[in-house]
């Protein structure tokens, strides 16, 4: 079955940097993306990046350039990153790693990922609490 570990949060300034890190095990490389999404309380679900199994990545407007989707090894892929630059205050949630059973997202999800508004993952973590004050 597929599992998936998240680690890495904690409670940092305005500015500061985190790397959170998901060990994932039971899903096939080869046919399945990965990302990570975020919910903070009385909010949706909101899609931050996502890395298709060739590599390919989409992020979120509201992190593109600050944020940077990584998995440890093209070969086995069995841990994936979200290195996380500039925070900002509006960044605190939960974040969650996730599995998406097909290889690439479509446009139309992409699309959706990349305005916040998609975030159909199959499988995924318990999380990791962000905090992130001014």
């Amino acid at each position: 079955q597929v599992r998936l570990v998240e680690s890495g949060g904690g409670s940092v300034q305005a500015g500061q940097s985190l790397r959170l890190s998901c060990a994932a095990s039971g899903y096939s490389s080869s046919t399945s993306g990965m990302g990570w999404f975020r919910q903070a309380p009385g909010k949706e679900r909101e899609g931050v990046a996502h890395i298709d199994s060739d590599g390919t990545t989409t992020y979120a407007d509201s992190v593109k350039g600050r944020f940077t989707i990584s998995q440890d090894n093209a070969k086995t892929k069995n841990t994936l990153y979200l290195q996380m630059n500039s925070l900002k205050p509006e960044d605190t949630a939960m974040y969650y790693c996730a599995v998406l059973l097909q290889p690439q997202i479509t446009y139309i999800q992409a699309l959706g990922l990349m305005t916040g508004k998609w975030c159909g993952y199959n499988y995924w973590g318990q999380g990791t609490q962000v905090t992130v004050s001014s």
